[in-house]
């Protein structure tokens, strides 16, 4: 797919490139950064070179990821999310905040911007958000957005060598007023 930039209110959404490599290096030495997510600890500027300079551009290309720098109207990195390749016409999304910015309802106003994208263009019937039970600012960000909390998968995420307790929750396009590729039949109550 060619690279696509998404704007809302106050964001740019556009692809990870290498011009973002020294905003996410920064943005990486943050612990909390580290702690949450599977980015290596200690982050080197080589990870941030190979992530944004090569994984995310070719990711992109393949269609297996589609990894974004999200903007703030002064051109600031306030935040990375993306939509991973998932069985089955799903997707996965990640996230995270640059620690200057977090609290500002960024991170809520990229994921909606990005799961309607993925919903409209890429046509996926479901987006998965994945969160190590106790981070609880990623769960405030998917409830916001709209994902319906599913439940809790034990041991359901190798990070750093240690498998851990995962939440899960999801997003349908009907969630959002749009319609499915496939059909859904909800489970009766």
């Amino acid at each position: 797919m060619d690279p696509v930039t998404l704007t809302t209110g106050r964001l740019t959404i556009r692809p990870l490139g290498p011009q973002d490599i020294d905003a996410v290096y920064a943005a990486c030495q943050d612990p909390e950064v580290g702690r949450w997510t599977t980015t290596p600890v200690p982050y080197r500027r080589e990870d941030a070179e190979s992530f944004a300079g090569t994984i995310a551009p070719e990711a992109w290309v393949s269609g297996r990821e589609y990894c974004f720098a999200v903007l703030d109207r002064q051109g600031q990195l306030v935040a990375v999310t993306g939509l991973m390749e998932r069985i089955g016409n799903a997707r996965e999304i990640g996230f995270w905040a640059v620690k200057e910015h977090r609290g500002q309802g960024y991170m809520t106003e990229a994921v909606r911007a990005v799961t309607r994208w993925g919903f409209e263009e890429l046509h996926v019937d479901r987006i998965e958000w994945k969160a190590e039970v106790g981070n609880h600012a990623s769960r405030a960000v998917a409830e916001k957005a709209g994902f319906q909390l599913e439940g809790m998968l034990r041991s359901g995420l190798l990070n750093k060598g240690t498998r851990r307790d995962t939440w899960v929750a999801s997003l349908l396009p009907g969630d959002l007023g749009l319609p499915s590729q496939d059909a859904y039949l909800p489970a009766e109550s």
